[in-house]
């Protein structure tokens, strides 16, 4: 009986309860075995179907208590923030406050930005990820590993864009860049004369009613908040993005993402056709758009656009078909992605890819595990850490949450919360020399840092 009360729709909008969108089965059954196994500590899922919507809510909100999510529990939303960032400047642009071809140096006259040869970074550059900058700055050394962002301030950024060199001329080139964000952010709200968090609350939340979406959550926000979620289901503090709050900062709920999706989806206003409308391809030999940080493809004869997020302890998913006919968002308080929930909510019939199957582990003596203690980068902006908890080994990427390891022989380790590997090889003596980190059918060499 509990589990039936549990799957009963919020009904946010329409008036019988026959219109009520309903959650594709296999989508509402692996949601279940989710937050069963407890892969995800709960699960809100917003289907929004013509002008009717529901909310759907799995697992609990509270970590022994059975208190199940619905459409006004708090979540932090990630990367979906970037796309209230791109329509706070498609909104600028509408105004003919901005261009979007204008250096964005213009609107930050204080800094020293970054050019190429002259060629500088505009607007546009940064809201399509064509900027040239990295994803992180190369002066992100974040005292808090798991509060990565907590110490990162303005003058850290102005510090970053003054010294860096851009590898290649701005518009050339999609490299995905949260810095890029945090700039963008910056200079629309300079232009505006006041914070992000106040261009957010004037320009978005309040004209759409949205009163539980905040960069800085109100108390009667945090009351509803879920509490975030590591990969290895340890409880961990949502995280403090400060000036990189337009990147992935902000809070939401179920209710006002729907009230968000809605109006791309049925309000023929200039700003929301502009945010989705195509501006840069993603790479030269794919069909994926960008717009302002929106995603657009096309599957099953549908166009639809999407943006995923994640923090430390949260993960999220939004999408629409631009016909408005449709449209979905997935929110959890587990750093484990929603995308294939997010997507098959969004066209139903899309296959759910197989769960991962649990492995077995062995035990190492702590002695041997910390053998492998140490820093793997890839390139200047992704080092992957791996660390001796008392647990035992853990394994973090630049800028996310850590992972646990478990090891099935010795140098050979894999992760539970995602599908992946790590081997270690050694050298001539015997000492550890790289990882090998294999995902995706892949295999990327991480030599070790001296």
């Amino acid at each position: 009986m509990t589990l039936r009360l549990a799957l009963l729709p919020l009904c946010l909008a329409g008036s019988a309860a026959l219109a009520a969108p309903i959650l594709d089965d296999a989508v509402r059954q692996r949601a279940e075995e989710l937050t069963r196994t407890g892969m995800h500590a709960s699960i809100v899922i917003a289907v929004i179907d013509g002008k009717h919507s529901a909310v759907y809510g799995f697992g609990s909100v509270q970590a022994g208590k059975n208190i199940k999510p619905g459409a006004d529990t708090v979540y932090q939303i990630g990367s979906v923030t970037k796309t209230m960032t791109g329509l706070l400047l498609a909104d600028a642009v509408a105004e003919n406050k901005v261009r979007l071809d204008e250096p964005v140096a213009t609107l930050l006259p204080g800094y020293t930005l970054p050019a190429f040869d002259g060629k500088t970074i505009s607007l546009l550059d940064l809201a399509t990820h064509y900027s040239s900058l990295p994803r992180l700055p190369d002066n992100f050394a974040p005292k808090d590993p798991a509060n990565p962002y907590a110490d990162y301030s303005e003058a850290k950024q102005r510090q970053f864009l003054a010294a860096y060199h851009l590898p290649h001329a701005p518009g050339t080139a999609f490299d995905y860049s949260n810095i890029g964000y945090a700039v963008l952010g910056t200079a629309l709200a300079a232009q505006a004369g006041s914070s992000y968090e106040a261009l957010l609350q004037k320009r978005i939340a309040v004209p759409l009613g949205m009163r539980s979406t905040s960069n800085k959550p109100t108390h009667g926000m945090l009351a509803r908040l879920a509490p975030g979620h590591l990969l290895s289901g340890e409880p961990t503090p949502a995280w403090e993005l400060n000036v990189v709050a337009p990147a992935g900062g902000v809070y939401s709920s179920a209710r006002d993402m729907v009230a968000y999706l809605q109006a791309f989806m049925f309000k023929p206003l200039r700003p929301y056709a502009l945010a989705i409308q195509p501006q840069r391809p993603l790479a030269a030999d794919g069909d994926t758009k960008i717009g302002l940080s929106w995603l657009l493809e096309q599957k099953q004869g549908h166009s639809y656009a999407w943006h995923s997020g994640q923090t430390g302890g949260y993960a999220s998913y939004a999408a629409f078909t631009t016909d408005g006919k449709r449209g979905v968002m997935v929110l959890t308080n587990t750093a484990r992605d929603v995308d294939a929930l997010g997507l098959s909510t969004l066209l139903p019939g899309t296959p759910l890819p197989p769960l991962k199957k649990p492995q077995a582990a062995i035990a190492l003596p702590r002695a041997a595990l910390a053998e492998y203690v140490g820093q793997y980068p890839l390139d200047k902006d992704f080092t992957l850490t791996v660390t001796l908890g008392k647990n035992g080994l853990e394994a973090a990427g630049t800028g996310m949450g850590s992972a646990p390891l478990f090891a099935s022989a010795k140098d050979q380790f894999f992760f539970r919360a995602i599908d992946a590997d790590l081997a270690f090889t050694r050298d001539a003596g015997g000492k550890i020399a790289s990882a090998v980190l294999t995902q995706g059918g892949q295999d990327v060499i991480l030599p070790r840092k001296p």
